[in-house]
């Protein structure tokens, strides 16, 4: 009785929540309990209904809200960018620069970049908001020469895209995988979830479209209520 009463009461609020705006507040398990005369537990479950569906996304210390889902568009047509692709898709983004330092490069970024391992190379991490709302947490790795200062630019323009363009590189992306992976406990905090949610995971190798030079290896990790992964790629005559 007690699932038939959760999913009358998810189905119940899946029609309601369809005909909100984006951002709009949706009743507490509280507010639910009151109104269904249900238990707190099936109020709740009600709602990770919702979660599990991507039609709403609890904020901590705040509440619960109807939900914006964003396509992220990877394609050999679409420029590497973050900014750009939200963009496009009809999104608002902000990116925040975390931390920017020298560093070891690790094994599996060095095979990526053509370094040898040990080599020292410029790590950012970064945090990206979509439509007012955590999303994204990216560790990036530039080649070594690739561009000075980039702290200090990202502090004015946040498009690390655009950064590159400015110091006269043209960035494409060259190569880009994704899975599906819980991230790093202090990654899992910065993006405000759960224990073990698993997240988006793309890794993307960065070239110049004119020198073929590698530029950057990267890898971010997206929350899946944020964002929905969708690949396209164009395969060329002959």
């Amino acid at each position: 009785m007690t699932a038939r009463e959760c999913r009358r009461i998810a189905e119940i609020l899946a029609e309601e929540v369809s005909q909100l705006e984006p951002g709009a507040r949706v009743a507490s398990e509280h507010e639910l309990m009151d109104r269904f005369g249900v238990s707190r537990s099936i109020a709740r479950k009600a709602i990770a209904e919702l979660e599990s569906r991507f039609l709403v996304r609890r904020v901590r210390g705040s509440g619960t809200y109807v939900n914006n889902r964003v396509d992220y568009v990877i394609s050999n047509r679409n420029p590497p960018s973050l900014h750009s692709t939200i963009a496009s898709a009809g999104g608002e983004v902000r990116t925040f620069l975390l931390s920017s330092d020298a560093q070891e490069v690790p094994s599996d970024m060095a095979e990526l970049l053509g370094t040898a391992p040990g080599v020292s190379a410029t790590r950012l991490t970064r945090l990206g908001y979509i439509n007012g709302a955590v999303a994204s947490y990216s560790e990036e790795w530039l080649a070594p020469g690739v561009s000075d200062y980039v702290d200090v630019s990202l502090g004015v323009i946040e498009s690390l895209y655009e950064v590159l363009q400015a110091s006269g590189h043209a960035p494409r992306r060259a190569w880009s995988r994704a899975t599906t992976a819980s991230p790093p406990a202090h990654i899992e905090r910065r993006l405000e979830l759960d224990s073990s949610v698993p997240t988006w995971v793309v890794e993307t190798l960065t070239k110049d479209a004119d020198s073929d030079a590698v530029l950057m290896a990267s890898r971010t990790w997206s929350r899946q209520d944020s964002v929905r992964m969708v690949f396209e790629f164009a395969v060329e005559d002959g």
